[in-house]
């Protein structure tokens, strides 16, 4: 793995705890579909390609569906040909939603998509003076709200980098109900997904770890959340809070908790991740960029998988740049969300 880390290291654009080789390692421990090609120039490594491969040759990032960073890590210098590597992979198809910036899989075809970012590198007290320029209005209200959430629920704490197993379950909990709420798959229905955040929530190195934390009330959890750190990007991946306390703004009050203790710990950056919510957009102050795509072989498997998928992406990424179809969908997910919780009930 330390060759891994050493090119992860050595580019910018990799800086993602989804492409360190302990996330890669981690669920390969969990999904037997999961590889990595380790690629030589000559006697030397020069990149590593962690993949999924599925039936007829679809190959797919590691925990596809549930990561905001995919790619190859290798040397910045060195070139190849995107479709000899996935044939030398037996793959007739890759396909991505979260491709970083940089990579030779990346061609001018595929839809590139804003990543918001909370940019820490010139410390907290630079962040909240940009804050207050673009989001004066909301970030003054948020610390009007945590007072008041002091005041009418109790003393305001906020636990950073814990590695209790407790939060974290209540955690899963309000993300579970928030998915069947909004009428969204819920995730943590797969025993697998559940497994692997614990098992990340007990990894912890300088270089890569699990990172949860909380913010209470009076010692109620009140809001929180589980991500994956580099030493200086801190991945944003599972935020929720609990909806008795919604009217406190609750996840902007632990967002700007957990920024803050993130600075104060050397993380640089929080990547909140590619995708249109409000709060990203109050709290951002930068954006990277990811790209949505595949890299195909001419062969059946990957005429059939163009069929199956290329057509219902391109529908969807209309639906989410036109704000008023992805207004209307998004409504039309929470109605079934509503029912389906009643129909459960």
């Amino acid at each position: 793995m330390s060759r891994w880390r050493e090119l992860q290291e050595a580019d910018p654009s990799l800086d993602s705890p989804f492409l360190s080789p302990e996330f890669t390692v981690t669920v390969g421990e969990l999904r037997d579909v999961v590889r990595v090609a380790v690629i030589h120039d000559g006697p030397d490594i020069v990149g590593f390609f962690p993949f999924e491969r599925h039936p007829l040759g679809i190959g797919k990032p590691v925990a596809a569906g549930l990561t905001d960073a995919q790619g190859l890590i290798r040397a910045k210098d060195f070139e190849l040909d995107p479709r000899a590597l996935i044939r030398a992979c037996g793959l007739a198809v890759y396909e991505f939603d979260h491709l970083v910036a940089g990579q030779p899989l990346l061609d001018e075809r595929h839809e590139r998509h804003p990543s918001p970012i909370i940019d820490l590198r010139d410390g907290w007290d630079h962040y909240t003076e940009e804050l207050r320029k673009h989001s004066g209005k909301t970030y003054k209200s948020t610390l009007a709200k945590s007072r008041k959430l002091q005041r009418e629920a109790g003393t305001v704490r906020h636990d950073y980098a814990t590695t209790d197993l407790e939060p974290l379950r209540a955690l899963l909990g309000w993300k579970t109900d928030q998915y069947r709420r909004t009428g969204r798959t819920d995730r943590f229905a797969q025993r697998w997904i559940v497994e692997l955040v614990e098992r990340l929530l007990a990894t912890r190195s300088e270089s890569f770890a699990g990172v949860l934390d909380m913010v209470y009330a009076d010692e109620r959890p009140v809001a929180g959340h589980f991500g994956l750190r580099t030493r200086t990007t801190l991945a944003g991946w599972f935020p929720a809070y609990d909806p008795h306390f919604a009217k406190y703004s609750p996840g902007l009050i632990h967002h700007l908790a957990m920024a803050e203790r993130a600075a104060e710990q050397g993380i640089q950056v929080i990547d909140m991740g590619r995708g249109e919510k409000e709060y990203k957009d109050k709290l951002k102050t930068g954006q990277l960029e990811v790209a949505e795509g595949r890299v195909a072989r001419i062969g059946p498997a990957a005429a059939v998988h163009w069929v199956m998928r290329v057509p219902a992406r391109k529908t969807r990424a209309t639906v989410l740049a036109n704000p008023l179809l992805h207004k209307t969908a998004d409504k039309a997910l929470k109605t079934y969300g509503r029912l389906r919780t009643v129909l459960q009930g």
